[in-house]
């Protein structure tokens, strides 16, 4: 049986499940590249991220993401 991962509450928790178990590195133009896509409300990911999570997770991760970019500069 695979082991479920739950939603990350805090930025640590998400900065270890992205570069953890996805295996994503937290690069520059990784991290410019997803803010871009999630603050664009007319994409697709991006509105099906706000309807499965709601707004202010969405608010949420763009903050880890940007976060995750003062991080990496």
């Amino acid at each position: 049986m695979s082991e479920s991962i739950s939603i990350p509450q805090s930025y640590e928790q998400w900065r270890q499940l992205i570069t953890g178990p996805c295996g994503i590195p937290l690069t520059q133009s990784f991290v410019e590249t997803r803010l871009e896509d999630l603050r664009d409300s007319t994409r697709p990911h991006t509105q099906q991220f706000r309807e499965k999570y709601g707004q202010e997770y969405l608010e949420q991760v763009i903050g880890w993401f940007e976060t995750a970019l003062r991080d990496a500069t």
